[in-house]
């Protein structure tokens, strides 16, 4: 089982208190620490315009800084981890672009990027960025953003002729390090595995009732298998939330009363029940956790992916990272 941990790029204000991330150092040291405690990789999460439910508030914008850029900052003082993007809001993103960022980030690190895709949390950002976009339906967007890339950053250019998404004659240099380049599709839905199957080469969920995880699993595989790749071809790397403490129930009621729990138990619009929510994510005592990564591995499970821990500051985030390293990532097999 890897196991890696979200960077704060996204999540003033939406987890996190607005002022967070005043001292932008605090992503080195973060780099540095998900290294040292032996995480997989450090992961960023993106919102491209301030959401309009956030704005005019009392405590002031919330600084939500580019996955891509931040990514780039914290390869320069990482060696091990790998750089995700959990995950990138494929819609509001220009093909073209985002295959050049992809391919220099990837050689500059040494072949550590991978990136994950998702439609996006919250259409007024497709709205005000790429209006013509939300006109024609975010998922066609997603669909025709994410094809279009794969196939720049497999072949180097080209041409792709879509209904919201064109580009013609292209080429790009130098390609990634890695070939391919990961790409990691987000949702639960049935279309979004469809996606992973035919172009990923992972599948990031969010958190999903372990019974239901279990079915989408299989379904992803099914449709592998029906396109001739190999059942385990895409990895399976959930992206949840975690809280660790000694008490276990103790622990439950701090992450349920948690900023971060109280906006996506408000806000979640995928049809989550929110009373699951502590039990299907990573939080408890060392022993649940343990015994919840067995169930998530014995369900297909290959990455808990992007882990997102509550808290009110960096030095408790740190702490937490290392807590949950000790009694979790370094006893799991």
């Amino acid at each position: 089982m890897r196991f890696s941990v979200a960077l704060p790029t996204g999540y003033e204000g939406l987890g996190y208190p607005i002022g967070f991330v005043r001292d932008v150092t605090a992503f080195a040291r973060l780099a540095r620490v998900a290294e040292a405690c032996g995480y997989d990789g450090v992961w960023a999460n993106d919102h491209l315009v301030t959401p309009e439910f956030l704005r005019g508030g009392t405590a002031g914008r919330p600084a939500f800084l580019e996955p891509l850029t931040t990514l780039a900052h914290v390869a320069a003082v990482t060696t091990r981890v790998r750089l995700g993007t959990a995950v990138l809001a494929l819609p509001l993103r220009d093909p073209v672009a985002l295959a050049k960022q992809a391919a220099t980030l990837d050689v500059l690190s040494g072949g550590r990027l991978t990136l994950g895709v998702g439609i996006g949390a919250y259409p007024e950002e497709l709205a005000a960025a790429r209006p013509e976009r939300a006109r024609a339906g975010a998922a066609v967007a997603f669909g025709e953003v994410l094809e279009g890339l794969r196939r720049l950053l497999d072949e180097g250019g080209g041409s792709y002729e879509g209904s919201v998404v064109r580009y013609a004659g292209v080429e790009l240099a130098p390609p990634p390090r890695q070939r391919p380049l990961p790409i990691y599709v987000g949702g639960h839905s049935v279309a979004a595995i469809a996606r992973a199957a035919s172009w990923g080469q992972g599948w990031i969920p969010g958190w999903r009732p372990l019974a239901e995880l279990r079915e989408r699993v299989a379904l992803l595989r099914d449709r592998l298998r029906d396109l001739g790749r190999g059942v385990r071809s895409v990895a399976i790397a959930p992206e949840l939330s975690a809280m660790i403490g000694r008490d276990h129930q103790a622990t439950v009621r701090r992450y349920e009363s948690s900023l971060f729990v109280r906006h996506r138990t408000a806000r979640d619009r995928t049809g989550r029940d929110p009373s699951l929510m502590a039990a299907a994510n990573l939080v408890g005592s060392g022993d649940a956790i343990r015994e919840k990564v067995a169930a998530l591995a014995d369900a297909g499970v290959d990455e808990c992916a992007a882990l997102a821990f509550p808290a009110e500051t960096i030095d408790e985030l740190v702490e937490q990272w290392q807590r949950f390293s000790e009694d979790v990532v370094k006893r799991v097999p």
